[in-house]
């Protein structure tokens, strides 16, 4: 079981340190059996997947996470590093779809979504890489 305390302490962090402490985050922990038809649904991707981001047209509610659990910890394992981490880098790529960056529409704009993600994670003092940087280096 994820300590849910720490999950609550990370994202808070996380819109402290994205200056977004007046808006609010929904944040879903689930399964890979619940993630794969939500991707399927709005990604044509009936798969699971480590993330996904809903934004809300709303200034406040900045709009919900929905992250599998099963898939973060297989991504821990084999990136090895612990399943916190690994929760955080997903958590920080999330926060940045939803607030508009896109890694998957141009060179320019993945290139912005990475510093963006190194950016965050070094303010916080998080280890790992931003998850784009992890996947363009091979997984590592």
């Amino acid at each position: 079981p994820i300590p849910m305390a720490w999950v609550e302490q990370d994202a808070q962090a996380l819109m402290a340190t994205a200056k977004l402490q007046d808006c609010e985050l929904s944040l879903v922990l689930c399964s890979d059996e619940f993630i794969a038809p939500l991707n399927g649904q709005w990604r044509d991707k009936p798969v699971s997947t480590d993330v996904l981001s809903f934004p809300q047209d709303d200034p406040v509610v900045l709009g919900d996470l929905v992250i599998s659990a099963d898939t973060a910890d297989r991504q821990a394992q084999e990136r090895g590093h612990d399943l916190r981490d690994e929760l955080r880098i997903l958590m920080v790529h999330g926060l940045l779809h939803l607030l508009g960056y896109d890694h998957e529409t141009s060179q320019e704009d993945l290139l912005e979504m990475v510093e963006a993600e190194g950016r965050l994670m070094v303010k916080l003092g998080w280890r790992g890489k931003g998850l784009i940087e992890r996947v363009k280096d091979g997984g590592t």
